[in-house]
């Protein structure tokens, strides 16, 4: 690499580092903006009816509701730097926990989903690049189109009736069964990790089996998103001068296909990547629903039916951190990779 590309790479990455700070704080000052949009504060908000008036004012003053908005703001902002974000009022456990104990679950779904998306979007996209306009091409966009907008609760009912009611192949929910999941000591809250600790192969093989359709059901909410990207790319790059002159010099087909042009095409497809972090995520917390997976998702649905709005704005900074978070690493591997990529 030359002194100048090195040096525009280096002038990108500081430049990309400088802006995600004020992309940090504007996504902060909205989550806090639009948490307080609801008239009274959270306590009353969640414990009204349960709690006596002083009782509400003491629990309103230790958790600072009753200062003024900047104040509240300013440590709410401060908190975020120092990895604290608040305190739930239902159950009086730091937001924190929260990832600590459910982190896991969601961590292992969305892990599982993404890679059940790879494995069908790839080939299905470079099938559906190089057959251009063929029906083969045809059927797999319309599996894409119906796989992004089928609503993941509806897609994972259905394959709950098929797999688990109908055929009994696989459980229909949880991350395992009842003696399973009690049999593994929680040592980092990633069951199927613990159980390998464990050293328990039959509370591994049911946590596998567990997670299939879960995974399945996420994994085809991206799936058809990574066929449409992974199809358009690859049908620019073949059309590309350095594809023909490999072709006239009578490369096989296949081999321009995967050799030459996918690699370039995936080029833009890792940049896309970070930014289906969101919906991964959006995604997850349905999924969680429907399949009753004890995630984070799953745990701010439960703060959102109990109106406890101090979680609720923990688990969503936490979710928006990781989304920008994300973006910027896709950022920053796009740019070395790629040396187009600069400011």
């Amino acid at each position: 690499m030359s002194r100048q590309a090195t040096g525009s790479l280096r002038t990108y990455l500081i430049t990309r580092l400088l802006l995600f700070i004020p992309q940090v704080l504007v996504i902060l000052t909205i989550v806090f903006i639009l948490m307080r949009v609801a008239p009274g504060d959270p306590v009353s908000v969640a414990l009204g009816g349960q709690r006596s008036a002083e009782e509400l004012q003491a629990l309103r003053e230790a958790a600072g509701y009753d200062r003024p908005i900047l104040v509240q703001y300013a440590e709410y902002i401060g908190g975020v730097l120092t990895f604290d974000l608040g305190t739930t009022i239902v159950d009086n456990r730091p937001v924190t926990q929260i990832f600590a104990v459910n982190g896991g679950a969601t961590l292992t779904l969305t892990l599982a989903a993404f890679l059940v998306a790879l494995v069908l979007s790839i080939p299905l996209g470079l099938l559906a690049g190089r057959f251009r306009d063929t029906a083969l091409d045809a059927v797999l966009r319309v599996f894409g189109i119906l796989t992004y907008a089928a609503p993941v609760f509806f897609l994972g009912l259905l394959l709950q009736l098929l797999f688990a009611r109908s055929l009994g192949w696989l459980p229909s929910s949880s991350q395992a069964s009842p003696v399973m999941f009690a049999s593994v000591p929680p040592r980092t809250n990633i069951f199927l990790l613990d159980a390998l600790l464990a050293g328990n192969t039959a509370a591994f093989v049911n946590g596998l089996q567990h997670l299939v359709l879960p995974a399945v059901t996420l994994g085809l909410l991206l799936t058809g998103v990574f066929i449409r990207i992974i199809r358009i790319n690859l049908i620019q790059t073949l059309s590309s001068d350095y594809v023909e002159a490999a072709r006239a010099r009578g490369v096989p087909e296949p081999r321009v296909v995967v050799a030459h042009a996918f690699k370039n095409a995936m080029v833009p497809f890792v940049t896309i990547l970070g930014l289906q972090v969101a919906l991964l995520l959006g995604g997850a917390i349905l999924t969680e629903q429907t399949f009753n997976w004890n995630g984070i998702g799953s745990q701010l649905v439960r703060y959102l039916d109990a109106r406890d709005y101090a979680a609720v704005q923990g688990i969503i900074t936490f979710f928006a951190l990781a989304v920008v978070t994300v973006s910027l690493l896709i950022d920053i591997i796009n740019a070395i990779i790629d040396p187009r990529v600069r400011y």
